[in-house]
């Protein structure tokens, strides 16, 4: 996977990519939007919590199919708490661990319930 930051547009304004190549002959996958939620059903309190949660299953989604960070290559994250994107910044670069991927972060009006805070979509291909 090559990470693409080309000086001819701007550069990150946090750590993400502006672009990911990969190679089109590996295994993808794609994990649905994952909530701030346990495996009990338990929605954790507050956006952080949330935010670190869906991250975490996220992560979990991705390691049943035997894939790692490293694979992840695009994330997209819902947030329905406006001007958070600094606490969703500290709480992606804690979980990714350094590692790079395309972000996209929307602000929107709500999800699948009114509790649910944050909604996290990903991709990663390896191989």
């Amino acid at each position: 996977m090559k990470i693409i930051n080309p000086d001819t547009v701007i550069k990150p304004m946090s750590s993400y990519a502006q672009g990911v190549v990969h190679a089109a002959g590996g295994e993808r996958i794609v994990v649905s939007g994952q909530l701030g939620v346990l495996p009990d059903g338990t929605v954790e309190e507050g956006l952080e919590a949330q935010m670190e949660r869906a991250w975490t299953n996220v992560l979990n989604v991705m390691a049943a199919a035997g894939f790692e960070v490293t694979h992840m290559t695009r994330a997209t994250i819902y947030v329905t708490v406006p001007g958070q994107v600094l606490v969703y910044r500290k709480v992606r670069d804690k979980m990714l661990n350094g590692h790079l991927c395309a972000n996209t972060y929307l602000e929107i009006a709500g999800l699948a319930g009114p509790d649910f805070l944050v909604e996290i979509e990903e991709e990663a291909v390896r191989g």
